[in-house]
């Protein structure tokens, strides 16, 4: 598959899933980057702001096995990874795997169950894997969870720990639309009906980008870049805790895929500019302050290759 196509399927999904839902073009660009580079995605906003439907209308592009978790406080780990059942037949127990054993895994409000529960997924993202009764099975291939939740401060929610943010890729947000999108929300009754949306690839296809994801170039300045802004992140007083190595290695992943579906086998100083807010909002710990403004502020002050070589600035130093 060439790369240049890539860029045409990116439009096509988009197309696809404005059908049922309006101005979440750039939100779905930024999801099908995140997959094509195996990472996760945590959606958060208010309720109401049609997060389900985009995770299952993105879902349905793509072609792929799709499971649905509803997260409650009552849930239970092996609601989501599955567990060993007793079977009187044969008098013995068998395996009966959980919905986490699909391609794409919507985590439903993911926030709204405790802790144990929410660390159930930690060994799936992570390792592709889950284990039941001491036995471990592997994930099917391609693999992404893609998570929603609501806003902390509403009551009845757990905040997700720093060890389970970590294992998300981004952390997109959606905030309420401007007027001429409400009205045409409040127009339309059909929008939020996913069943319009039609599958745009297949699963060779998507393993196949996923390949080609790994050739595309990245040069030694742009690596450079990267490191610099998610060192920069430790050393800002509005900052309590900074990213790890961790969001230099997402990062550096996701912008070779998001150079591929804009058309190029080449990463370019703008792709780190505009994921580097997605990839770090969620790592980094704020003392009181919004993270993107904070992201904004390292963004204008690290020097990208260009400006470092026209100011005659060394990319060690720090």
């Amino acid at each position: 598959m060439d790369y240049r196509v890539l860029q045409s399927i990116a439009q096509l999904i988009s197309k696809e899933i404005s059908k049922v839902l309006v101005n979440v073009e750039n939100e779905v660009k930024i999801m099908f980057a995140t997959f094509l580079a195996n990472g996760h995605v945590l959606v958060e906003g208010f309720p109401g702001l049609a997060k389900t439907s985009l995770v299952k209308a993105f879902a349905r592009t793509l072609g792929l096995s799709f499971g649905r978790v509803q997260f409650t406080p009552d849930l239970l780990p092996s609601d989501i990874t599955g567990s060993l059942v007793f079977n009187p037949r044969v008098g013995d127990f068998e395996v009966r795997l959980g919905p986490i054993f699909a391609n794409v895994v919507l985590a439903d409000e993911i926030n709204r169950a405790p802790p144990k529960v929410q660390s159930a997924l930690l060994e799936a993202m992570q390792e592709g894997q889950v284990t039941i009764g001491g036995r471990s099975y592997q994930l099917p291939r391609p693999f992404m969870v893609i998570a929603t939740q609501n806003p902390i401060e509403l009551e009845g929610t757990y905040p997700l720990p720093e060890a389970q943010l970590d294992r998300f890729m981004i952390r997109i947000r959606l905030g309420y639309p401007n007027e001429d999108v409400e009205l045409r929300i409040a127009n339309d009754i059909d929008l939020g009906d996913v069943t319009p949306v039609n599958t745009v690839l297949s699963k060779e296809d998507i393993i196949n980008m996923q390949l080609l994801m790994r050739k595309v170039y990245v040069d030694d300045s742009i690596i450079r870049y990267i490191v610099n802004i998610v060192r920069a992140t430790r050393n800002v007083h509005d900052i309590k805790l900074g990213a790890s190595p961790r969001a230099a290695q997402v990062l550096s992943k996701l912008v070779r895929a998001w150079a591929l579906i804009n058309g190029r086998d080449y990463v370019i100083p703008d792709d780190v500019k505009q994921l580097t807010p997605y990839v770090l909002n969620h790592r980094i710990i704020t003392i009181g302050d919004d993270p993107f403004r904070i992201i904004s502020e390292i963004l204008e002050k690290v020097p990208t290759p260009i400006m470092a070589k026209a100011l005659g600035k060394g990319y060690n130093n720090e």
